[in-house]
């Protein structure tokens, strides 16, 4: 039974995507350990998270504070660390065949162990989820060798997606798409946000995905808040509702916005929806290969700008989605990074009147040869919901 959000997982009621194989998880791996070299770096090192699950499909069942460590040089095979306990499981990770597998038993020191596998001077990239304890355990024992961020360094190790990447996050969003669809059917108006949230996070469950990571309901004033989640506020007639979902089908993100209103909307309601409509279809068209993350943020911000709304889109225009639901690339000002064939990223701007209403529009997109494809496939219409 594959562990819960391994990549190779098929959700509920779904067929199971077809495998990524040893030979796909050594090339990742390959390619990290080629990347950090060329940078100057002696190797990259990476424990539990999803960083470790994309490399080489290994998610320990219960991570806890023994470590688990994977390390990626140029010069040698790659090598995983694992508490002798968990042996048998790693070598039953789908990557394990491109690895060499040590162990640790309790009574000796792990860390101790894993300077073993270390330069005493290297400069090491370090996947960003390690836990401090670990990472002051290898300072201690190589106290010359010094680290970075993994995604500091490699931002865009994970960024690009090949076929099979792709075909799951389109899966995911149709997923996410089909839950919308449905919900759109339940009663709104009357009901507490909270409880259409547990309805949201139900339906995406239903149609595959095996974890919710948000279901974000923002009705009224509430949803110009772009963080609010869903509360105990009771749902009322004349609403905008802004519905935020998500979460992982196979192992890959979904990310999906809709803003939807209760009763007839106003025609100020239906301007502001229609702005932030026309703002996510400039940010579309502005994908392709070679623009800028920043040129895409600021296509859609320019509508919003026209409209007379720039003070209130306060966020980035979107953000990587993969293995995780937020991921680089980032979609925002300052960020010069080239889009490439095969990045996926959300596309989101929004409009948020304070105490009054917001409004959000987000698909999950792929840079292609050409242009852009939308993998969510939902109408952005504004609908109208009891």
């Amino acid at each position: 039974m594959s562990a819960p959000g391994d990549p190779n997982e098929a959700g509920q009621g779904t067929a199971p995507a077809a495998a990524f194989t040893e030979q796909e998880y050594a090339a990742r791996m390959e390619r990290a350990a080629y990347e950090a070299a060329t940078l100057g770096l002696a190797g990259v090192l990476v424990t539990p998270g999803p960083d470790l699950v994309w490399l080489c499909g290994y998610r320990p069942a219960e991570p806890t504070e023994r470590l688990t460590l994977l390390v990626l040089t140029a010069d040698s095979q790659p090598r995983l660390l694992v508490p002798g306990l968990e042996r048998r499981q790693a070598e039953a990770a789908p990557g394990a065949g491109a690895l060499r597998v040590f162990e640790w038993w309790d009574g000796q020191n792990p860390h101790a162990a894993a300077a073993g596998l270390l330069r005493p001077h290297g400069r090491y990239a370090v996947s960003d989820g390690t836990w401090a304890l670990h990472l002051l355990c290898l300072q201690e024992q190589l106290p010359l060798a010094t680290y970075r961020p993994l995604s500091a360094v490699l931002p865009m190790l994970r960024a690009v997606k090949d076929e099979q990447e792709v075909a799951r996050l389109a899966d995911a969003a149709a997923a996410a798409d089909a839950a919308y669809e449905e919900v759109l059917g339940l009663r709104f108006g009357g009901r507490r946000e909270r409880d259409l949230a547990a309805d949201l996070a139900r339906l995406l469950r239903e149609h595959g995905h095996h974890r919710v990571d948000f279901t974000v309901v923002g009705s009224g004033p509430r949803g110009a808040d772009p963080h609010h989640r869903a509360g105990d506020r009771v749902i009322e007639d004349g609403d905008m509702v802004v519905l935020d979902f998500g979460g992982l089908r196979n192992g890959y993100g979904s990310d999906t916005t809709r803003t939807v209103h209760v009763g007839t909307p106003t025609e100020e309601e239906r301007r502001v929806h229609e702005v932030v409509r026309g703002a996510q279809r400039a940010a579309f068209d502005a994908v392709r290969p070679g623009v800028s993350c920043q040129d895409v943020d600021r296509a859609a911000r320019a509508v919003i700008e026209e409209a007379g709304h720039a003070e209130h889109f306060a966020h980035r225009t979107g953000h990587g989605v993969g293995v995780t639901t937020h991921e680089p690339p980032y979609l925002v000002q300052g960020e010069e990074q080239r889009l490439v064939a095969g990045m996926c990223f959300s596309i989101e701007p929004g409009i948020y009147l304070p105490g009054r209403f917001g409004v959000r529009i987000e698909d999950v997109v792929t840079c292609t040869e050409d242009g852009g494809r939308r993998l969510n496939a939902a109408s952005h219409d504004l609908a109208i919901v009891v």
